[in-house]
């Protein structure tokens, strides 16, 4: 063996060269730039994502609208509208409303659920009151 072909004297080989430590660098370099574009990419599809929620939303309401704006049109509906919430009577024509009915019920109940506990307390006291023989 000639002497330009031996190994050093210490033994063995550097485990790192140089060129390992620039292509390490390199590498890190190439990660860190692209670290921040695919983080907007990926916050960009999630934005994208939601909007398309958004729209599919906003077209079925407006479907919604549109549908309704077509009953609206339509002469008989609004009669029909009339006559269920403003009790609208054509001439010509007898009206009644009742008012015992279960529906009269059905709002002395819901207003009696709105109305706090201590109110509905007094007011069966003072009932009461008004009930006794003095």
């Amino acid at each position: 063996m000639t002497p330009a072909l031996s190994r050093p004297p210490g033994g063995e080989r550097a485990r790192l060269t140089s060129r390992a430590a620039v292509l390490a660098v390199v590498l890190c370099a190439i990660a860190l730039s692209l670290a921040y574009p695919v983080r907007e990419y990926i916050a960009q599809r999630r934005q994208i994502d939601q909007l398309q929620a958004e729209r599919q939303m906003l077209n079925g309401q407006l479907q919604t609208l549109q549908h309704q704006q077509q009953r609206l049109g339509d002469p008989a509906y609004i009669e029909q509208l009339a006559r269920n919430r403003l009790h609208m009577c054509l001439r010509g024509e007898t009206c009644y409303i009742v008012m015992g009915g279960h529906t009269a019920q059905a709002g002395t109940a819901a207003a009696a659920a709105l109305t706090p506990w201590y109110e509905r307390l007094w007011q069966s006291v003072q009932e009461a009151n008004r009930g006794s023989p003095r």
